[in-house]
């Protein structure tokens, strides 16, 4: 079998120390490359025999250098976008770890993954249960997808309830063990609703055919129903060594130590509508994908923004969404014709909800 070089973005989060795993284990696989925002990555380079290791910075001269055979792009937020844009106009298969890139560059990434023609492989949890579901399935035969989501640790609460919530309260996933940023993304529930956006550009289907649920024990990952009524779910436990291991090995499916679901035993299965009312960075997030053109990418760089100000506890809980929601009123959304659009549209929405900002 052919040995996959890897270039793994994000080595030192929780993606990139799982992706470290499997491919340690695996023979198949090589890390070429690695890259993070943190010193430690330059031991962890020589642990494992690395030559291409990077601080920071831009990945594009990383990637150039590697020449890997797969980018698996584990970086947090809009830093994310070079690398993905890179993967997909080289036609090298991409990892896809890293939603926000797809949502913020969506109609650039489309073009330039249609101009590379490589494999685009989603990581994310959700979206890798969407993927093996459509595998094989005519585009006419499909009705919706249905992505699921925990409701986070504060699923039931009212609006009034989360005025007061603290930042280990927001950390505090019920299900998945995660990073900080996405652990508050999922809390105000921006997660899904970049997952929804992400969705859109991935399988090329249109908003209104895209539901989210909420599915407090986080075994079925997602879900498409077809015309003829029938519904196909992936069910797994939350571990996300499953999908990295799927994309890794893709096309084959390789063992994984995961803990086996006791069908048995029994499994709860509750699905629940979700309080978009509480929770408006959904709805938010799909009224910026219908407006298209750089709204998503607004969305996303005010979430930044907002979420990394009461991580900083310079505000509270719920000025998460007023912000995100003031940035998208005021922003233009004119399309990104390249990059240099894309990266003006992203610096007038941190701008802006910098400006917004309000001490708690």
């Amino acid at each position: 079998m052919p040995v996959k070089r890897v270039a793994l973005l994000g080595a030192t989060g929780s993606i990139g120390r799982q992706a470290i795993e499997i491919i340690s284990s695996r023979a198949e696989l090589e890390l070429c490359a690695i890259m993070s925002g943190s010193q430690p990555i330059a031991a962890l380079g020589l642990e494992h025999g690395v030559s291409h290791v990077q601080v920071g910075g831009s990945a594009v001269s990383l990637l150039d250098a590697c020449e890997p055979d797969v980018v698996l792009n584990a970086i947090v937020g809009f830093a994310g976008v070079d690398a993905t844009l890179w993967a997909l106009e080289n036609g090298v298969t991409l990892a896809l770890a890293n939603k926000e890139s797809l949502v913020a560059a969506g109609e650039l990434a489309v073009a330039a993954h249609r101009r590379g023609g490589g494999l685009l492989l989603p990581v994310d949890s959700e979206h890798s249960a969407l993927f093996q579901c459509l595998e094989g399935r005519a585009p006419d035969s499909i009705e919706s997808l249905v992505l699921t989501a925990s409701g986070g640790p504060f699923r039931g609460r009212t609006t009034e309830e989360l005025a007061s919530v603290t930042i280990a309260d927001a950390l505090a996933h019920p299900t998945w063990s995660m990073g900080r940023k996405i652990s508050v993304d999922s809390a105000t529930l921006a997660n899904k609703g970049l997952e929804l956006i992400e969705a859109h550009w991935l399988f090329g289907v249109p908003y209104a055919s895209i539901e989210v649920v909420v599915h407090p024990t986080s075994i079925v990952h997602s879900l498409v129903r077809f015309r003829d009524g029938a519904l196909l779910a992936h069910l797994g436990t939350p571990d996300m060594r499953v999908p990295i291991s799927f994309a890794l090995g893709y096309p084959d499916r390789p063992a994984v130590a995961t803990a086996r679901l006791d069908l048995a035993q029994g499994l709860d299965l509750r699905f629940e509508a979700v309080d978009e009312r509480t929770f408006p960075l959904l709805p938010l997030a799909r009224a910026a994908g219908e407006q298209g053109g750089t709204a998503p990418c607004a969305y996303n760089a005010a979430n930044e923004v907002a979420v990394e100000a009461f991580l900083d506890g310079r505000i509270g809980f719920l000025e998460i969404a007023d912000t995100v929601a003031a940035a998208l009123d005021q922003v233009d959304g004119s399309p990104a014709r390249d990059l240099d659009d894309l990266v003006a549209a992203d610096a007038e929405a941190r701008s802006i909800a910098q400006r917004r900002l309000v001490p708690a």
